[in-house]
């Protein structure tokens, strides 16, 4: 009789500790960092580009792509002895240094920085850097020494976000103009390596550099929230995007929802394994904008052409549509489509500069860049004094001609009668 009493009541403790626990356990399955992963809110998000003259009107971005032959012509010159060369030394050279044109008519169009002059041998035309070149040059070379450590620094950050942690060489050399580093950087590894990095040879016999690593690296964005006390430097934790909206830029109600439920997702650093997320979730699509936004802090304009991202779908675990990252999200990207070519520029790098390290080199190119206006200015003196010139001898020459015509016209007795 006593069991009889007493079942129904341990029955009903039990299957209301038996509810409380399942309740416990579906809602800690609810908040699991994977259930993320299969959480897709609102996918087909599409976005109007809107023209910002801000982002336009930056002008060590937009000749940065004309800035890059000219420095490589320029170490092409600095490196020989004599601080000069015959142009039959680059002429054929165009492809390899990315020059847009015939060699010498693109040295020509640059007279503050390559000064033509004629050669000893065969009168054939040499070129030399200006004094202002020349002092630039030298400054240039004082922050590859100062800064080796930096640059190393952001070598190793971006190696570290590729799968198994290498990358092979030519992406690395493709790349070393957006990083900032010298052209022979890799060429004495001894000097500008650390024992960190190693060359191995992978698939298709290609070269590659790995870096072994067991430091945990942070992001930029997780240093961040670190110092605002958001986060504590853990995995998945939930770190918002800085949201930089163009002036004139309005969004639709329902992705303006969708954003915001985007921003409280966890966060996966570029530099943890993300190959557990599902490639159509919301949360991958924030691991490649996390994955852009530090590619493009390491660079030095913040800035690159998007299609020089193609070749790191492969080596980054990227997704096929990468670039659509850009379009979805223009509070963080601004596409620019300056010099008929689309430039993906980060916006906080230029609203929030505390945030974003500036690159050493930066300054420096500022400075080539001043250097390269002057050029438009010397030719257009040029062509001016050229105008000049050709009227001074247009009207020497008409001078003379009417005075020819003036003296046949008076009587041979006016020169007789004195």
């Amino acid at each position: 009789m006593f069991i009889i009493k007493t079942f129904p009541k341990t029955l009903k403790k039990f299957v209301s500790s038996s509810e409380k626990l399942t309740l416990h356990l579906l809602d800690s399955l609810r908040n699991a960092p994977y259930m993320f992963t299969q959480k897709s809110n609102y996918v087909n998000v599409y976005m109007k580009w809107k023209k910002d003259p801000y982002y336009d009107s930056i002008e060590h971005i937009h000749r940065s792509i004309l800035l890059k032959p000219i420095i490589a012509l320029k170490n092409v010159i600095a490196q020989k002895p004599n601080g000069c060369i015959p142009i039959s030394a680059v002429s054929k050279r165009g492809l390899q240094l990315d020059v847009p044109m015939k060699v010498a008519r693109f040295l020509r169009l640059y007279p503050s920085i390559f000064e033509e002059f004629s050669g000893p041998e065969y009168n054939l035309p040499w070129f030399r850097l200006t004094s202002e070149a020349v002092e630039i040059d030298r400054e240039e070379r004082r922050v590859y020494e100062n800064c080796r450590e930096d640059l190393r620094e952001r070598l190793k950050r971006f190696i570290l976000m590729s799968k198994g942690k290498v990358l092979p060489l030519k992406i690395i050399k493709g790349m070393q103009w957006y990083l900032g580093l010298p052209d022979d950087f890799l060429v004495y590894p001894e000097r500008n390596l650390d024992g960190s990095f190693r060359f191995v040879d992978m698939e298709d016999g290609l070269k590659g550099l790995a870096v072994q690593s067991e430091e945990k690296v942070l992001s930029v964005m997780q240093k961040s929230a670190m110092e605002n006390g958001v986060c504590f430097g853990g995995s998945m934790e939930a770190i918002e995007f800085g949201l930089f909206p163009s002036k004139g830029l309005r969004l639709r109600r329902k992705i303006l929802d969708w954003l915001k439920e985007f921003q409280k997702l966890p966060y996966v650093s570029p530099y943890e394994d993300c190959s557990h997320l599902d490639p159509d979730s919301d949360i991958a699509e924030k691991r490649v904008v996390g994955f852009l936004h530090e590619l493009l802090s390491l660079f030095v304009e913040h800035a690159v052409e998007r299609k020089k991202l193609l070749c790191l779908k492969k080596s980054m675990g990227l997704p096929q549509k990468v670039h659509r990252a850009f379009e979805r999200h223009p509070h963080i990207f601004y596409l620019s489509l300056r010099n008929k070519t689309c430039t993906a520029i980060l916006k906080e790098a230029y609203c929030n500069q505390s945030i974003i390290e500036r690159h050493p080199l930066s300054s420096v190119r500022k400075k080539y860049i001043n250097l390269l206006k002057e050029s438009a200015v010397i030719l257009k003196n040029r062509r001016v004094g050229n105008r000049f010139a050709n009227h001074e001898n247009l009207d020497s020459a008409l001078d003379f001609n009417y005075m020819d015509e003036d003296s046949r016209d008076i009587p041979e007795c006016s020169f007789r009668s004195s």
